[in-house]
């Protein structure tokens, strides 16, 4: 039996036929749309390489049914930077050599983001480790993420201050 949904995915409306109800949100965006930045890790949920932001929310997509996010809002690597401007969790990771290997790197700055969407990043470096938890890596630039999400937050800040004035 087929089931038809909908998703708007990095700001554009998607149709799908499913052929299957249990195809992942992570294996639709990768296999039928082409959206590879968003990894395949472990496949588990526990390593946070697949994460995207579906209505504004972080989710280990591997782990989610696509048929049970019919008409969600979905945001991947793919959709945070405007043509060659660079979403700022995007920039400070390049100035603070938050990138790693480049396998959850995309996991890694979509989680940034929903952190601080979610208000949940603060200025507080143990809290964004550990809002950060469940993206895991064996490389060593986890200090270098902590200041990307730090200097990202600030900016986020300021501007907030500025459009309030």
């Amino acid at each position: 039996m087929n089931h038809s949904i909908s998703l708007t995915v990095n700001g554009e409306r998607r149709d799908f036929v499913l052929d299957d109800p249990r195809v992942t949100l992570l294996d639709l965006l990768r296999e039928r749309l082409h959206l590879t930045g968003t990894k395949k890790g472990c496949d588990r949920g526990q390593c946070g390489a697949c994460t995207i932001l579906v209505d504004g929310k972080r989710i280990n997509s591997c782990l989610a049914l696509a048929i049970s996010h019919d008409g969600a809002d979905i945001l991947t690597i793919e959709g945070v930077a405007r043509g060659d401007q660079l979403h700022p969790v995007q920039a400070a990771f390049i100035a603070h050599d938050g990138f790693q290997c480049g396998f959850c790197t995309p996991g890694q700055i979509m989680s940034a983001i929903g952190m601080m969407r979610e208000g949940q990043a603060g200025n507080d470096p143990e809290r964004i480790r550990e809002c950060m938890s469940g993206n895991l890596c064996r490389c060593g630039a986890y200090a270098g993420i902590v200041d990307a999400v730090l200097e990202a937050q600030a900016g986020a800040d300021e501007a907030s201050q500025r459009r309030s004035a």
